[in-house]
């Protein structure tokens, strides 16, 4: 057993690289994405002038999932932790996965479409991609902050990161009944992120 998480250790950076890749890349390619106020004329206006950018957005987002949920396992493995890890990273890959789906489907309309449709299919893959990953990416954090925190395998400031990014990203599922919250999942995405890199330099190291 020993041995398989030794060998497990070094092959846990290598998703979790490609994953903020994938995110990063998915940002860059979605920064001029209407917001979730914007009318559904906009959202309308912009998905059929961005069709093709729409579409590599929705493709990153998709691939994002995979590294995730095999990080995720990498590392359930290496600390032994509970399944809290693998559940979360499976709800996080998901709305990754449905808001991938959902704004390619949004990409197809056409100028005749109705734009409380743009609107509808653009607040479904704002609530998969938002609020639905990061209640996963949550769990996800707790899932390795807490063994790590038992077991001593990351240093204190890494588990205690870990535990902030889990709270930011509960209070971020408030964005569902307050919008002000919605601030919050940009740092979901982004400090969860780093934060994984870290984790798994660390353990990676060890």
């Amino acid at each position: 057993m020993s041995t398989t998480i030794a060998r497990t250790k070094p092959a846990v950076l290598a998703p979790v690289t490609a994953f903020a890749a994938l995110t990063i890349a998915y940002v860059a390619a979605n920064a001029r994405t209407p917001h979730p106020d914007a009318s559904g004329q906009d959202v309308l206006a912009y998905t059929t002038a961005h069709a093709g950018l729409i579409n590599a957005g929705a493709l990153l987002l998709l691939l994002s999932a995979a590294p995730l949920a095999i990080a995720a396992g990498l590392i359930q493995r290496v600390l032994r932790g509970p399944s809290l890890t693998t559940i979360g990273a499976a709800l996080a890959a998901g709305g990754l996965t449905f808001s991938a789906l959902f704004a390619w489907t949004g990409g197809r309309l056409t100028d005749s479409a109705a734009p409380a449709l743009a609107r509808a299919l653009a607040d479904l893959g704002y609530l998969s991609g938002g609020p639905a990953y990061a209640a996963g990416f949550g769990l996800l954090a707790l899932g390795i902050a807490i063994p790590a925190m038992l077991d001593r395998k990351l240093p204190a400031w890494l588990i205690w990161c870990g535990f902030g990014i889990a709270a930011v990203a509960a209070l971020s599922t408030l964005a569902l009944v307050i919008s002000g919250f919605g601030f919050l999942l940009p740092v979901v995405r982004f400090a969860g992120s780093l934060w994984l890199i870290a984790v798994a330099v660390v353990l990676s190291r060890r």
